[in-house]
């Protein structure tokens, strides 16, 4: 009997933002003076970051977010579904809540981010019901488990946040028992497995879900696969930051799209990287997400041998 083709490709849920991105600042803000920035860049944030960029590579994507019902939960939601063709189906707008806004200051190759907010008024599982039939799904995990993920039917990819609380507590990791992979950046990975190494966090990590990858901003990625027994590091790409806010997510969604292109796992790590190095290139998080038309002009400007060698298979992507 035929198996009937999921309608997503990814669907994704978590906090989404309306955020304010002011990059080349020479340095913090300081009390009492005004600064200027050479850029600036609005547009939906947090789980919306995601959503571009797995919507840009062409997948068929689905978010569920709270929006506000107001001027800047409109402009998200406008931005999302008619501009990017991201399925909100299953997202909800609520009169008189707020959509939370986020400033980030980018500055010295990193960013400092300030939010304001209130808790969504439904979380995700009443939010979302029975979750559609997807490939994969991204779930952000937080101190309340979700149960929606593992409805859709695919792959479980989850990442993690900053924790304000500095705690980082190991009963977060107790969720990964549903998860295909787990992508956090170095010093999330870290703190949770309470290590002093990337690599020592991964291979504690590596123990709890079949993929684990540990992100190192600049100096690239690393990760076990333990469906295949493939191993993979590779380093960061030489690029220009101009504002690294959402770069993580970038990179996650990348990866997302890789594993369903089917890629081994260097190249997948590869992908994801390049995603994260173009966008840092350009102010904003979600806008800054490359299309397969960035891809393209990266690829026909490399005259590295080394990087032309590496990165061979994005001829074959861009040519698929």
């Amino acid at each position: 009997m035929a198996t009937s083709t999921p309608d997503l490709d990814v669907f994704v849920s978590g906090l989404l933002f309306f955020d304010v991105v002011f990059s080349g600042l020479d340095h913090a803000p300081k009390l009492g003076a005004e600064a200027w920035t050479s850029e600036m860049a609005t547009g939906p944030g947090g789980i919306a970051n995601f959503a571009f960029a797995l919507s840009r590579l062409g997948l068929r994507t689905g978010l569920a977010a709270a929006f506000g019902d107001d001027p800047f939960g409109r402009y998200c939601w406008e931005t999302l579904a008619v501009k990017e063709g991201v399925d909100l189906t299953r997202s909800h707008r609520f009169p008189g809540w707020a959509t939370p806004t986020t400033v980030s200051l980018a500055y010295d190759g990193d960013r400092a981010l300030v939010t304001h907010g209130a808790p969504p008024p439904l979380g995700a599982d009443e939010m979302i019901g029975d979750p559609p039939a997807a490939r994969a799904a991204i779930v952000h995990l937080r101190s309340d488990p979700v149960e929606w993920p593992g409805g859709t039917g695919g792959l479980v990819f989850a990442d993690v946040g900053w924790d304000p609380t500095q705690r980082w507590p190991r009963s977060m990791l107790d969720q990964l028992g549903a998860c295909h992979a787990f992508m956090p950046n170095a010093h999330e990975a870290m703190s949770y497995t309470r290590t002093d190494t990337p690599s020592a966090a991964l291979a504690k990590l590596a123990d709890l879900v079949p993929l684990a990858v540990v992100t190192r901003g600049g100096d690239g990625a690393i990760a076990v696969d333990a469906t295949s027994g493939e191993t993979a590091e590779v380093p960061g790409l030489p690029v220009d930051v101009v504002d690294p806010t959402g770069a993580g997510d970038v990179f996650g969604a990348a990866l997302v799209a890789a594993t369903l292109f089917g890629l081994p796992l260097i190249e997948r790590l590869r992908f994801a990287n390049l995603a994260a190095a173009l966008s840092v290139g350009r102010a904003g998080a979600a806008t800054s997400a490359p299309t397969w038309t960035d891809l393209d002009h990266w690829w026909r400007g490399i005259t590295s041998p080394g990087l032309r060698r590496d990165y061979a298979f994005i001829s074959d992507l861009l040519e698929g």
